[in-house]
């Protein structure tokens, strides 16, 4: 692995959290570089991980699914239609928690080449609790917003309850 204090971090918390790193060397058909999916499991290669906080956003990818869907990332039994627009805002949201758990800069999940030029934009509403898809993550039984925290004794987002949608 590379030696970047903030990629072993986040490395560490996936593995912890029941999400497999494998390192594997990658073509440059991928998404993003040195990233792709597998069931349950992020393939990274190193050499081609260009920015690493995007292994947090795919992480996201994997953890906002349903069992079923995670087991089916990166085969052809994923539903050609996945991620849907949902799917991508809980995970946006995901990563930011992410990010606020593991202690590390925003803008290493939302660095400026990422995003469609829109990093900046959720930085800030993501920042100032503006939590665009919140609502999802609630469902999806990861997190509370604020009122129903408050209403049930737990901690609000970016508190979550559970890493790992069940």
């Amino acid at each position: 692995m590379v030696e970047n204090p903030e990629l072993q971090k986040t490395v560490r918390f996936l593995e912890g959290i029941g999400i497999a790193i494998i390192e594997k060397k990658l073509d440059d058909s991928t998404f993003l570089p040195g990233l792709s999916l597998g069931p349950g499991t992020i393939y990274v290669d190193y050499e081609k991980l260009k920015y690493p906080g995007d292994l947090l956003h795919e992480a996201g990818h994997l953890a906002v699914t349903t069992p079923a869907e995670r087991n089916a990332a990166g085969t052809e039994q994923m539903a050609p239609e996945w991620p849907t627009q949902g799917d991508e805002i809980a995970a946006m949201l995901w990563s930011f928690a992410a990010v606020k758990h593991l202690e590390l800069p925003v803008d290493f999940v939302f660095h400026p080449n990422g995003y469609k030029d829109n990093s900046e934009w959720l930085i800030s509403n993501f920042s100032s609790e503006n939590y665009i898809g919140l609502p999802l993550l609630e469902w999806a039984g990861l997190t509370y917003g604020k009122e129903r925290a408050i209403k049930e004794g737990k901690k609000a987002f970016p508190v979550m309850e559970k890493w790992l949608r069940e």
